[in-house]
C-alpha cells in the first residue's frame, strides 16, 4: 500500500485565459473533455490495482481550471469521484485552478463534495511577469484565494513558474518568498517549457524569449527547493512529466527526466562545499550523509563526487543512516 493519486485532466475547461505558455493538450496528452464514466473507469482500476491507501490516496482533476467550468459539468465529476470518498476508499479530492476562480460559494460547492486539496496556479507573485505572460489575474487574486482556501479548512497547494518571459533568478527567488508567506502545505515548481502553439514559441521564434539553461534552471531550483523545505513546505512536483505528449510538443526550456535529482544534487554538492571551504587540500576526507540520499549526494553520473574532485578535494561520500536529509557530516579520512 502507498499514497497514489488517481490523476484526471480536464485539458482548457473553463479556462477563461490562453497563457503565453500553455498548450494543455500537449501537456496532459488529452484531446477531450473527461466524462463522468472515465472517471468512475479511473478510480476502478486503481482499486483493482491494489494500491490505493485510503489515509493519504487522492482523486486529482488537474489539466484546467477546474472551477471555472461549467457549475452541471463540476458537479458530475465531482459527484462520480465523491462517491469513492464516501465509501472509504479514498481521503478525499484534490483539484487544481485559477486564484480569480476561488470564492466562498464555489468553496461551499466543493465542501459539499468531499474536496480537501486545492492547489491555485501562481505562476509568479509578480505583477509585471503575470501581465506579460497573459495570465488574467494578479498577485493579490494569489493571496486573497489563498486566505479564503484556508478559512474553509482545505490544503492549500500552490504552483510556481520558473524562467517565465520577464522573470529572472531573483524574481523566481522573490516568487518563492511571497508563496512561504502564504503556509501553503504544498507546492509544485515547474520550470518554464516552451511548447509549439503557443504565444511563448512565438516569442522564442523571434528572439525575443530566451529560456534559461538546464544549469541556470537547477540553480535557481535548487534554492527554492532548500527555502520550501526550509519552511516545512512539501515540493510535490519538481518539473514537468516526462510522457503525455510533452516530448512531441517540446520546442525548449530545462525539460529533464531528472530534474529533481539534479536539484537535490546541487543543494548537496553546495552543502559540501561549504563545509570543506578553507580545509587542507592535501588531506583526503570522508563526507557522510543520509543514508537514502547517498546517490543524490554523490550527483548523477558521479557529477558532484568528480566537481569535488576538481576542486582539489580526495574525499570518500558515505551513507550514515542516523542522518537527516541534507545534513552533512565531514571527518578526514
Amino acid at each position: 500500500m502507498k499514497h497514489i493519486n488517481v490523476a484526471l485532466f480536464v485539458p482548457h475547461a473553463g479556462c477563461p485565459h490562453r497563457c503565453s505558455f500553455c498548450n494543455q493538450k500537449t501537456i496532459s496528452g488529452s484531446l477531450r473533455p473527461l466524462c463522468a464514466q472515465e472517471v468512475d473507469a479511473a478510480c476502478r482500476i486503481a482499486l483493482d490495482s491494489g494500491k490505493v491507501s485510503p489515509e493519504s490516496s487522492e482523486i486529482a482533476f488537474f489539466g484546467g481550471s477546474f472551477t471555472a467550468i461549467d457549475s452541471a459539468y463540476m458537479t458530475e465529476l465531482l459527484a462520480a469521484a465523491d462517491k469513492y470518498i464516501k465509501d472509504g476508499y479514498f481521503k478525499g479530492v484534490r483539484i487544481s485552478t485559477r486564484p480569480d476562480c476561488i470564492d466562498r460559494e464555489i468553496l461551499g460547492v466543493l465542501k459539499s463534495f468531499s474536496v480537501t486539496s486545492i492547489e491555485l496556479g501562481a505562476q509568479s507573485m509578480s505583477d509585471k511577469v503575470l501581465s506579460v505572460n497573459e495570465r488574467g489575474h494578479t498577485s493579490d487574486d494569489v493571496r486573497n484565494a489563498s486566505a479564503l482556501i484556508r478559512e474553509f479548512g482545505f490544503e492549500l497547494g500552490l504552483q510556481m513558474m520558473t524562467g517565465l518571459m520577464g522573470s529572472d533568478r531573483e524574481t523566481d527567488l522573490f516568487t518563492g518568498r511571497e508563496i512561504i508567506k502564504l503556509c501553503p502545505e504544498t507546492v509544485r515548481i515547474y520550470p518554464t517549457v516552451v511548447l509549439e502553439n503557443t504565444a511563448l514559441a512565438e516569442h522564442l521564434k523571434d528572439g525575443s524569449y530566451i529560456p534559461p539553461s538546464l544549469d541556470e534552471t537547477v540553480g535557481v531550483c535548487s534554492e527554492l527547493l532548500e527555502m520550501f523545505n526550509d519552511a516545512g513546505i512539501r515540493v510535490i512536483r519538481l518539473g514537468l512529466h516526462s510522457g503525455g505528449g510533452v516530448d512531441g510538443g517540446y520546442l525548449a526550456g530545462a525539460y529533464h527526466p531528472a530534474l529533481r535529482e539534479l536539484c537535490e544534487g546541487e543543494i548537496y554538492l553546495k552543502k559540501m562545499l561549504s563545509a570543506l571551504s578553507g580545509k587542507d587540500k592535501s588531506r583526503s576526507y570522508i563526507i557522510e550523509v543520509s543514508k537514502s540520499a547517498l546517490s543524490k549526494a554523490k550527483g548523477q553520473s558521479k557529477r558532484n563526487e568528480k566537481a569535488l574532485k576538481n576542486q582539489g578535494f580526495c574525499c570518500i561520500i558515505k551513507g550514515n543512516e542516523f542522518l537527516k536529509e541534507y545534513e552533512i557530516k565531514v571527518k578526514e579520512n
